[in-house]
């Protein structure tokens, strides 16, 4: 069985019982950053060394990998934080495991957009979810292509590039455009600032900007 395992965004409560149990349990763990997973791990009691699985080195790993799924090891992923596959590695794995009849099994768990779009205040009952835009190529195609979407939008941004995408945004979608702007979810210092476009723009340029950041932007109509 591989499982992909839900990690938190922030606060470590938001860790399931579930996920704690399978990671205990696994024969191999998988983790985006072992840097990152080890304090994690080390918190719930999983005492097994995590082997590093992230987008330099996922091509290269998948076929031992999945040799390891075919002898009936069980193969737990898990990323920094979140839910993988979103906007993480985690997919070639799965379409890997599928096309060779392993089964595959998602947690359910902790994923940055879903709050950041139920607290926006913007539709929320049809979505487009973006995750990063791309940084150069293919940029303004995607903004463009976007331009007539009807329903909320939601991206996840850099805190170095987050003025600039509002800016884009602003351009694209037009300055008054609702949207609002979460960072830091389940952690200290959470916080959401709503409002148009433009006075997204004003907030950000004058505020320090740092954590990570979802965007949800309303929809056209």
């Amino acid at each position: 069985m591989l499982y992909l395992v839900p990690t938190p965004i922030g606060n470590l409560e938001d860790m399931t019982l579930r996920a704690i149990r399978i990671l205990k349990e696994a024969d191999v763990i998988l983790a985006e950053d072992t840097r990152t997973s080890a304090p994690l791990l080390r918190h719930f009691g999983i005492e097994k060394k995590a082997f590093a699985h992230h987008q330099h080195n996922e091509h290269k790993a998948v076929n031992e990998i999945i040799r390891f799924l075919a002898e009936g090891q069980h193969v737990a992923l898990i990323t920094d934080a979140g839910t993988p596959g979103i906007s993480d590695p985690g997919f070639l794995l799965v379409r890997e495991a599928i096309k060779q009849g392993i089964a595959v099994q998602c947690l359910p768990g902790a994923t940055a957009f879903v709050p950041a779009l139920v607290t926006s205040g913007l539709p929320c009952d049809r979505f487009c979810f973006e995750g990063f835009l791309p940084v150069k190529k293919g940029r303004q195609t995607r903004l463009k292509t976007l331009a007539t979407e009807s329903r909320t939008m939601v991206f996840y941004e850099s805190p170095h590039r987050l003025l600039k995408t509002l800016q884009e945004f602003a351009e694209i979608f037009g300055a008054d455009r609702q949207a609002s702007v979460s960072r830091e979810l389940s952690k200290l210092y959470e916080e959401t600032i709503r409002g148009s476009l433009a006075s997204l723009i004003t907030h950000f340029g004058s505020n320090p900007v740092k954590g990570e950041f979802v965007i949800s932007v309303q929809g056209l109509g």
